[in-house]
């Protein structure tokens, strides 16, 4: 599949727009491009109890599950001067999840595989590497 940079970031630009930001200024939008050829959109959202705002990258995964995405091949993100932006490790995380190490990120000095913006990612595959820990019962007597 030949990803389209240009319509993946115009979609990134026209979502960050939107942005509910009134506390950081600082607006974020984010734009994926499923396997299937279709884009999903996210935008930050802030909230006045800071730890509760949500990120462009979390807004853009939910659109994705709620789509019935199944693979992740591109993303970018972009911040209200339209520029690139760099996912935090959250953000990676989430991505990784969705679009593994094949994933493409558009970041501020070029396009990059996923595992290079997150090298040795932990997913899903990592939880069945390793058998159920059983545990002791203590004595408390």
């Amino acid at each position: 599949m030949e990803i389209q940079w240009e319509k993946l970031h115009a979609e990134a630009v026209a979502v960050m727009k939107h942005a509910y930001v009134p506390y950081s200024g600082y607006p974020v939008g984010a734009a994926g491009l499923a396997a299937d050829g279709t884009i999903y959109t996210g935008c930050n959202v802030e909230n006045s109890s800071y730890g509760v705002g949500l990120c462009a990258e979390c807004g853009m995964i939910s659109d994705f599950v709620r789509g019935g995405g199944e693979r992740l091949v591109a993303f970018a993100a972009v911040n209200g001067n339209e520029e690139p932006v760099v996912p935090c490790g959250r953000c990676r995380q989430l991505l990784f999840e969705h679009g593994g190490n094949a994933l493409e990120v558009a970041m501020p000095r070029g396009i990059m595989p996923m595992s290079e913006v997150l090298p040795d990612g932990f997913g899903p595959a990592d939880l069945t590497e390793v058998p159920t820990a059983t545990f002791k019962e203590v004595d408390n007597g």
